[in-house]
């Protein structure tokens, strides 16, 4: 008999069994991981649409008064976190309820091109706000171009996660089980012509929602330190410069949190589970022997990341209207001119 197993980015396969009796192996029947998965996806949900949604809702409020980049781009790092969460999520709740797939075909590739969607634009919205922090402190006095650029960037970003997430509709379908012919799947069974292939697809969805984001991340941000320490550095030699030293001090160390927050969320909720990818690809017996409760923790732990991303950004962006309301003390001619100044002005 064959029964399905785990396989990395939500594909899985079927595997032989050579067994006569009637009961459905353990995998293929309602378990304790099926338990695990729709608990956990219940909790996340109610936490990330609480979250997201009020960060949503904040920004949408102030954007009347205050557009800025920042706050454009949390509304859609928002709006993708909240599509995980009402569009992912609920399709996992109900596929763990019923073990196998109920839907029909048409609806196995709409679910596994959404399955990814959010997860991938939420990656490359990650990404647009590290290289805006970037460029607003390397780069500040390139003002003409630098809401063109927040557009470009974001067009991307939802561009890039569409034609990511297509190729889940090609290689996803509905493969019913050669004995048990009731028992359907959607699964990327019978899709690949070699395990070379499946391999290749993996990595990609890898490389696009992990390894590049992550490195573009750290990239960005470590310059960003490396920047404002060596200007911090300059200013203590210029005592001309000396009233805007505690803007500065305020926003190198703002942005030191920032920065060791955003990459340790984002590196702690995806690595174990990317790291039980690689195992998989490279020994897949030995993988398949882990305990299918840990299988599915892992995936179900990396999606916490939708729910960490409206209290990291939040916490550091959308400031309190007490810090707007304090009087700001008058600027000298040098703070009002030079690029430290703002880049400092960016940067919050």
């Amino acid at each position: 008999m064959e029964t399905t197993t785990f396989e990395p980015n939500g594909t899985s396969v079927l595997s032989s069994h050579n067994e006569t009796e009637f009961e459905l192996p353990i995998d293929m029947r309602f378990n304790e991981g099926h338990v695990v998965s729709i608990v956990t996806y219940s909790v996340l949900m109610v936490i990330s649409a609480i979250g997201n949604s009020t960060v949503l809702i904040l920004i949408l409020k102030r954007r009347g008064n205050r557009r800025s980049r920042i706050n454009t781009m949390l509304m859609h790092l928002a709006i993708a976190d909240l599509m995980v969460t009402f569009v992912m999520m609920p399709c996992e709740i109900g596929w763990a309820v019923t073990v196998s797939w109920e839907a029909g075909d048409a609806m196995c590739r709409i679910m596994a091109f959404f399955r990814v969607f959010g997860l991938y634009l939420s990656s490359f919205v990650l990404v647009c706000i590290s290289v805006d922090r970037y460029y607003a402190v390397l780069k500040p006095l390139q003002l003409t171009a630098v809401d063109k650029r927040g557009k470009v960037m974001l067009t991307m970003a939802w561009g890039g996660s569409i034609l990511c997430s297509m190729p889940q509709m090609i290689v996803f379908h509905v493969e019913n089980h050669p004995n048990v012919t009731w028992y359907a799947q959607c699964i990327t069974y019978n899709t690949f012509p070699t395990y070379t292939h499946e391999l290749t697809y993996s990595l990609f969805g890898m490389v696009m929602m992990y390894a590049l984001p992550l490195i573009i991340i750290i990239y960005s941000y470590s310059s960003i330190i490396t920047e404002i320490y060596k200007r911090s550095r300059e200013s203590l030699k210029d005592k001309i410069r000396r009233s805007s030293l505690g803007f500065l001090g305020r926003a190198k160390i703002r942005t030191l949190k920032m920065t060791i927050i955003i990459v340790l969320v984002f590196f702690i909720c995806w690595t174990p589970y990317y790291v039980m990818s690689l195992w998989y690809w490279i020994d897949r017996i030995s993988a398949s022997k882990v305990d299918q409760r840990i299988q599915r923790g892992l995936f179900l732990f990396a999606c916490t990341n939708s729910c960490m991303n409206p209290v990291v950004y939040g916490a550091f962006n959308i400031r309190s209207k007490k810090r707007d309301r304090k009087p700001a003390r008058a600027p000298t001619i040098e703070t009002r001119v030079t690029p430290l100044s703002l880049s400092v002005k960016l940067l919050g």
